[in-house]
């Protein structure tokens, strides 16, 4: 590996340590920047692992705003989302993964642009009264897409905005259930083969960069606007996406 892609990778890393302790929708960036620069399948291992350092961290911090009614009516319905996503894993090659993960980034995308052309405080049932479908279709959606994309973080925002949640709520809840949800993952990748000695020691070296980037994401979130955030977001995901579908 060059040292170009060392940098790509640092990066990346950065960014999933920011992501985690900020706006989520810039995981984006780093789901794309291994993409390019491993193969697919063994990317998603590689950035499942540094994403798990960052929850853990984000659950240290958030960890008493969860909301655990939306998380165990969640919860139960991605389990058929990760069996599916590791079914389709385990029979597409590396071209086509990477051009359903750009797919799967920009799909993710015009749903958080039509949620917000809708207007982000649009009324919506309690909490407590939310339909098991919606609980499901959000659940068997997020498992999917961070099975095979660890794309999940738009699903999983439109959920907790249709909730009604508050900020610290949002964000904890959200903590503990991608806490949950990775560290899931990880039996399926394994049994993928997608953890070689390779993987396990770049993600060791890398570590200290996810570290450093919720570091610098729990400063950043109190200086910049939730809408700029936002934004940045959104292009960052874009970019993601058309990068790896016209690669």
């Amino acid at each position: 590996m060059v040292g170009v892609d060392w940098l790509w990778m640092a990066l990346a890393a950065l960014v999933v340590g920011i992501s985690k302790t900020s706006v989520g929708g810039l995981g984006a960036i780093a789901v794309a920047i291994f993409a390019l620069v491993m193969p697919a399948k063994e990317s998603t291992a590689a950035v499942l692992l540094l994403l798990i350092v960052g929850d853990v961290v984000a659950v240290l911090r958030y960890r008493r705003h969860a909301d655990w009614k939306l998380l165990l009516s969640l919860l139960p319905w991605v389990l058929p989302g990760l069996a599916l996503g590791a079914w389709f894993l385990g029979r597409v090659d590396d071209q086509v993964l990477r051009k359903s993960i750009g797919a799967i980034l920009g799909v993710m995308v015009v749903i958080q642009l039509v949620q917000r052309w809708r207007g982000r405080h649009t009324r919506h049932e309690p909490a407590e009264k939310m339909h098991w479908m919606l609980a499901g279709t959000a659940g068997m959606a997020a498992g999917f897409t961070t099975m095979t994309a660890n794309a999940a973080g738009p699903v999983m925002t439109l959920y907790l905005l249709a909730a009604k949640v508050d900020k610290l709520k949002f964000i904890g809840t959200g903590a503990w259930y991608f806490l949950i949800v990775n560290l899931s993952k990880v039996p399926f990748s394994a049994g993928l083969g997608l953890f070689p000695a390779s993987t396990l020691k770049l993600d060791l070296l890398l570590a200290p960069v996810v570290l450093l980037g919720t570091w610098i994401g729990i400063r950043l979130v109190r200086h910049i606007s939730q809408q700029v955030f936002e934004q940045l977001a959104l292009a960052a995901s874009v970019l993601a996406a058309i990068s790896l579908i016209v690669r």
